[in-house]
């Protein structure tokens, strides 16, 4: 097979009919101080923070005088930083051990002797410049100054407290890890590494958000992921200039390679062993701070029927993922061929059952049409309002909600039994799917094949489909063909693809992804003298 080319993601400008005004620089500390040197005098440099970081409530300074020759201040956020850490580890510390160090030497250097002798924090560091100490300080750590010295000391006393490790919202599994990400980037980071215990693991740390200062972290297996591949999530990433990154999903945004597409280019998941089995693969996955979605690249459309209980469970059940496949037509498609039957092809319809339909229709006055995007409009509302309901009553208004207002549009005479029990199949279809972003797809394209539907009938549909299938073969996935191994066809990553073969017969790694190090598992040797 060819290497691999990876098609940078450029967009051709068009000239503006209007003259664009240039954006307005915002003075942000941490990106134009960076150059601004700590002086010697500490209420000069107290006074410097002051006057950028404001006159915060939650902003501490905690000064200590730990031996007559020597006053520092502790610089800290309350609720960023742990209290109890900085007493016991920091001013614990300086308050007992000083006098000892500076009476066995007058001609230390201080500054190296608190962080590396004095303080029993785990982690520290210097820094020489306000915008490493406002990071610092905005990122949860403590700042030590001390007068007299043109150099600080960092301390990691981040506060502990965040969400514990718990069950997965989504994708979850009847058999299989029951731990799901954090909103925490460092827990994420190590439930992966968990996972993986290689030297070859690597992690690569940004900062994107000129506001949030959002911590993004890039993890991919040395030897394994294809390094032009790596090479363009950098430079993809080192190129957002965006006030705020929140969530995964805004870096999914800015970084994919099809923002009109319906269809996702890019995977998300929750699950620490997804994330493995993705890096083991040859993807890159990418962390956030803040959320608990990771974000892993690049992804085929097959990957989306893929559940993690695949690879749990025997390999004769992985024909529920064949399931998935029928789940997906019967999502996008039961209602457009319903109404193009129903309007245009009757003589498909056998007769017993066309006399049945036919009384149905009876006082109902709308088309099959009308009748079937009320009924979809009404059970996309309810599907809404139980998600955003809380819990405790969401499930009980999407269900009951259905069931109520079905059975009463029934006997309204607004639509027919059949239609009900088409609309219900087919939200039935769209929870079959592991992975929400393509539910949210299907679910936006089964309203356009209605459309086409009620237009032109099923040659409507067909007209729909071929388009709907040039589209999926013209995305890629940084430089990866989004229907692979269908379109381009290649026979042994089949295996894995809408049938589950059994782990035995899988034993190397998908070949446009990873072209290097194919191997995952060593062929089966022979037991016969």
């Amino acid at each position: 097979m060819s290497p691999i080319k990876i098609i940078p993601k450029n967009k051709k400008k068009k000239s503006p009919k209007y003259k664009r005004e240039e954006p307005i620089a915002v003075d942000d500390p941490l990106s134009h101080n960076n150059h601004d040197a700590l002086k010697s005098n500490l209420d000069e440099n107290i006074a410097y923070l002051k006057s950028v970081l404001g006159d915060s409530g939650d902003l501490i300074f905690r000064k200590i005088h730990p031996h007559p020759e020597i006053t520092m201040v502790i610089v800290y956020i309350d609720g960023l930083s742990g209290a109890q850490q900085i007493q016991d580890s920091v001013i614990k510390s300086v308050m007992e051990w000083t006098e000892k160090y500076i009476q066995e030497d007058h001609s230390l250097n201080f500054i190296t002797t608190l962080g590396d002798s004095i303080m029993t924090i785990g982690n520290v560091e210097y820094c020489d410049h306000f915008g490493d100490i406002f990071s610092a300080i905005l990122s949860g750590d403590s700042v030590i100054l001390v007068n007299g010295y043109n150099q600080a000391v960092v301390a990691k006393t981040k506060d502990p407290n965040k969400r514990d490790v718990s069950e997965p919202q989504t994708q979850s599994v009847v058999r299989g890890p029951q731990e799901g990400f954090t909103e925490d980037i460092r827990t994420n980071t190590s439930l992966v590494r968990r996972k993986i215990k290689s030297v070859d693991l690597r992690l690569e740390s940004r900062v994107v958000g000129r506001y949030t200062h959002t911590d993004v972290s890039i993890m991919y297996i040395k030897g394994i992921a294809n390094e032009d591949i790596v090479e363009e999530v950098r430079r993809r990433i080192d190129k957002i200039d965006i006030d705020a990154i929140l969530e995964s999903a805004y870096i999914e945004e800015l970084i994919q390679d099809s923002t009109i597409s319906p269809f996702p280019t890019m995977f998300n998941s929750e699950r620490p062993d997804v994330v493995a089995g993705g890096l083991l693969e040859g993807r890159i996955a990418i962390l956030v701070d803040g959320t608990p979605f990771v974000l892993l690249v690049p992804v085929v459309f097959p990957q989306f029927f893929q559940s993690a209980e695949d690879y749990y469970q025997r390999s004769d059940f992985g024909i529920i993922r064949l399931l998935r496949y029928v789940a997906f037509f019967f999502a996008l498609l039961s209602p457009s061929l319903f109404i193009a039957i129903k309007t245009y092809h009757q003589e498909l319809i056998p007769t017993a059952l066309m006399i049945t339909l036919a009384a149905q229709r009876e006082g109902v006055p709308f088309p099959a049409f009308v009748e079937a995007l009320i009924m979809e409009v009404t059970f996309e509302i309810l599907r809404e309002a139980g998600i955003r309901m809380p819990k405790a009553v969401g499930q009980a208004i999407s269900i009951v909600g259905a069931l109520v207002i079905g059975q009463a549009a029934v006997e309204a005479g607004f639509v027919t039994p059949a239609m009900v029990i088409v609309v219900a199949v087919t939200a039935i279809s769209t929870f079959v799917f592991p992975a929400y972003n393509l539910a949210i797809a299907v679910r936006g394209l089964r309203f356009a094949f209605m459309i086409l539907a009620a237009t032109f009938g099923l040659f409507g549909v067909t007209i729909g489909l071929f388009m709907m299938v040039i589209h999926l073969c013209s995305l890629r996935s940084f430089g990866i063909p989004y229907m692979f191994p269908i379109a381009p066809y290649n026979k042994p990553d089949q295996k894995d693809s809408i049938f589950h073969f059994p782990l035995k017969w899988l034993s190397n790694r998908p070949r446009l992804i990873n072209q290097t190090n194919l191997t995952k598992q060593a062929a089966k040797k022979s037991t016969d003298n």
